[in-house]
């Protein structure tokens, strides 16, 4: 499932709409923002998904890192799927990977942040969402 990152503040709707969000929002979780129409019937709008994917030379970046820090065969299976916990990553691990992708990114990442990467996917976005802002 792609991964958010940007978050909606607010919305404006006219007063005939129920706007209604799915406050599921962490820092890189999926959200979804329905609006419900209630006095015009020839609108068809019912949700709208916002989502982001890391580029795949990214998503590879992350994967190389990942190998060397669980110190894992070149030729092992890491995708952007992969969970760290799965790979045999324990916390320790994870902060490790983090403060690896930190150094070749050069980025900062901060300990909320960190604390939500369960997959190399979200350790690619998140990237991606720092480099972007650091821009």
């Amino acid at each position: 499932m792609a991964s958010s990152i940007g978050v909606v503040t607010s919305v404006s709707a006219p007063s005939s709409f129920s706007c209604k969000a799915t406050n599921r929002i962490s820092s890189l979780k999926p959200f979804s923002l329905s609006l419900q129409r209630k006095s015009f019937p020839s609108l068809r709008l019912r949700s709208l998904r916002v989502s982001c994917v890391a580029r795949p030379e990214t998503v590879d970046k992350v994967c190389e890192i990942v190998r060397k820090q669980l110190a894992l065969p070149a030729d092992s299976a890491v995708t952007g799927e992969s969970k760290f916990s799965t790979l045999g990553a324990d916390s320790l691990d994870t902060v490790e990977i983090v403060m690896g992708l930190e150094e070749a990114f050069d980025i900062s990442v901060e300990e909320e942040s960190a604390q939500t990467i369960a997959t190399v996917q979200d350790a690619a976005d998140l990237i991606e969402k720092l480099c972007e802002s650091k821009a």
